[in-house]
């Protein structure tokens, strides 16, 4: 399949829950390539967050074309239906050119026996041992190990083909990227099991671009990656490996690389990251999502005066609100109770004292995570004030642009694919 728009083999995906930090958001890719790399942005807005702010997939087309004309833009850039299924990738066809096509749920439930006794039959030639590209490690695959693989992730893929297949009905050949996405689920996928899933989406004829595995650790919402970063270099490194050997060998596009999601604020694992992509020759895809949506509140309490007792209000509703708001992302928070601060404590602080508390900087004494996670999935309260807290982003749209531009360059791009400290 010949995609008319390549991804590129630096890329980051970039939620704006509002629609209206696009400008910001690309104005770091610009600065990206002023230092001669180039960063292909992906605006990226899930089903679930169009349901929460009661948008429509429409606005992140108009907000990232508008962008891209303002700024001037001449690479590629794309707009993802981000975590679809079947049952919600309609909405998006019309407005999206990439699509994360999330078949986690499905991990686990069986295929039909004779679908796995086929895929077991038809890649028996990988029993045995695999040497990988860029790597002096190995994989040992056994016909067990086989068999084992297919019968956890057959169903997800062969659902995943579905999808493709619907959109492609649709779409049309080359005018689309797809990726397939296992994060959201229990389990890390091995680096073996990485490959034989690949194996499967080969079969099932989608021409991949990217490739979302949950890696083991923990990759909370909007703070540090949690974790062993040693182990997490080493399966990063065996997960690229894994893909280049499947590139060769089962015919899948040579631009097929990895999707971090939940990638945004993990600086512990970004050196680790740079250096294999530049050990490996490799790529990724950053997806940073809702950062943008906390650098607003930073922004929005920078200004001070409604802006700021605005934000406080926010921190009051979503403290009330805490189960419902995080029961949606419990398996990507850990927020400790004890370490939110009472709403009365902070109505009283200064927009220094607020900002410290929300802006991820670690080594910050006031930098508080529980605060900060809790906010991550608070922007359900800001969507119901509506054209108030809209009406807000665009008074202060200069003080939030700054700290939404300088969020993604500085802590996200300049490490990751610039090998730059943040």
């Amino acid at each position: 399949m010949a995609i008319q728009k390549l991804l590129g083999r630096y890329s980051i995906g970039t939620g704006d829950r509002f629609a209206h930090q696009a400008k910001a958001q690309l104005q770091a890719c610009i600065q990206a390539l002023q230092a001669d790399v180039e960063v292909t942005p992906v605006w990226n807005k899930s089903n679930r967050e169009h349901l929460i702010i009661g948008s429509e997939p429409t606005s992140v087309r108009r907000a990232a074309d508008a962008a891209v004309q303002s700024l001037g833009w001449k690479g590629a850039y794309f707009c993802d239906a981000d975590h679809i299924t079947l049952q919600t990738v309609d909405r998006f066809v019309d407005a999206c050119d990439f699509y994360t096509i999330d078949v986690a749920d499905a991990i686990g439930k069986p295929a039909a026996s004779q679908d796995v006794a086929a895929f077991a039959a038809r890649h028996a030639n990988l029993i045995g041992e695999i040497a990988l590209p860029g790597t002096e490690e190995k994989f040992f695959i056994t016909a067990q190990t086989l068999r084992a693989t297919a019968e956890k992730y057959l169903a997800a893929v062969q659902q995943a083909g579905s999808v493709y297949r619907h959109i492609l009905a649709v779409k049309g050949e080359g005018n689309f990227l797809p990726e397939v996405s296992m994060d959201e689920t229990d389990a890390a996928q091995s680096p073996v099991e990485l490959l034989l899933i690949l194996a499967a989406i080969a079969d099932e004829g989608i021409p991949v671009q990217t490739i979302a595995p949950k890696f083991s650790g923990r990759f909370n919402k909007g703070v540090d990656y949690v974790g062993d970063v040693v182990q997490f270099e080493r399966e990063f490194a065996l997960d690229i490996a894994a893909i280049a050997y499947a590139v060769r060998h089962f015919g899948l596009p040579a631009t097929l690389k990895l999707s971090v999601h939940s990638g945004s604020d993990k600086f512990s694992i970004y050196p680790a990251i740079h250096r294999t992509m530049q050990r490996l020759g490799a790529g990724v895809h950053l997806k940073t999502a809702g950062t943008t949506w906390l650098e607003e509140l930073i922004g929005l309490a920078e200004a001070g005066g409604e802006a700021l007792m605005l934000a406080k209000e926010i921190y009051r509703e979503a403290f009330a609100h805490q189960a419902e708001l995080c029961a949606p992302y419990a398996t990507v928070i850990d927020i400790d109770p004890a370490y939110l601060p009472a709403p009365a404590l902070v109505a009283s602080w200064s927009s220094a004292q607020y900002t410290e508390a929300l802006r991820h900087v670690q080594s910050a004494p006031g930098y508080n995570p529980s605060f900060r996670q809790l906010l991550h999935v608070g922007f359900k309260i800001a969507a119901k004030m509506g054209d108030r807290y809209l009406a807000l982003l665009r008074d202060h749209e200069a003080i939030i642009a700054r700290n939404v531009t300088e969020n993604l360059f500085d802590r996200h791009i300049a490490p990751v694919f610039l090998g730059r400290a943040s």
